[in-house]
């Protein structure tokens, strides 16, 4: 193996360097070439595909470190259509479950939407994926929480100060 002292040297200062796991794996697949190691080996210990360190190693002989500089991944493409994301917000927005077949007693939740998305349009979502799209769509999930509309201040500091104590005081 030829020797690659100088190249070596940046490979490790860019490791030390590295911002994040991947961008550290990515050096340290070249740094492992540069020692000897051969690609089955490399892509047993960073745990990877033969294919991926291949594919390190011929963007770094192409363009050096720059050919391992981590660019932007837009991620897997999105399986509900911009209508059919339109529909789901104004369902979410101005109905129930109960209005779209599901149990009365619910509110929306993140797997209550995953399934209305899967019997509506067929994708099934995670709770995670699900919150996404929610995102994406300028809506956000919380729990819900209630207030009464019509709440008597007097009988509620009542029951606060007198009646709950006292409830508590016999559990």
């Amino acid at each position: 193996m030829p020797n690659h002292k100088d190249e070596i040297e940046k490979l490790s200062t860019a490791m030390k360097e590295a911002k994040s796991k991947r961008a550290y794996e990515r050096y340290q697949a070249i740094y492992l070439h540069l020692k000897g190691y051969k690609k089955g080996e490399i892509a047993t210990i960073i745990g990877r595909s033969k294919k991926t360190i291949y594919n390190y190693i011929h963007a770094y002989a192409q363009r050096g470190l720059d050919g391992l500089e981590m660019k932007y991944s837009p991620g897997s493409p999105r399986r509900l259509s911009p209508d059919e994301e339109k529909e789901l917000a104004w369902i979410i927005e101005h109905q129930l479950p109960v209005d779209v077949g599901f149990e009365a007693k619910y509110n929306w939740t993140l797997a209550i939407i995953a399934e209305l998305i899967q019997q509506k349009w067929g994708p099934a979502y995670t709770p995670r994926g699900t919150s996404n799209i929610l995102h994406r769509l300028g809506l956000s999930y919380t729990k819900p929480t209630y207030t009464l509309a019509n709440a008597d201040e007097e009988k509620q500091k009542e029951f606060v100060e007198i009646t709950f104590p006292e409830v508590k005081k016999n559990c």
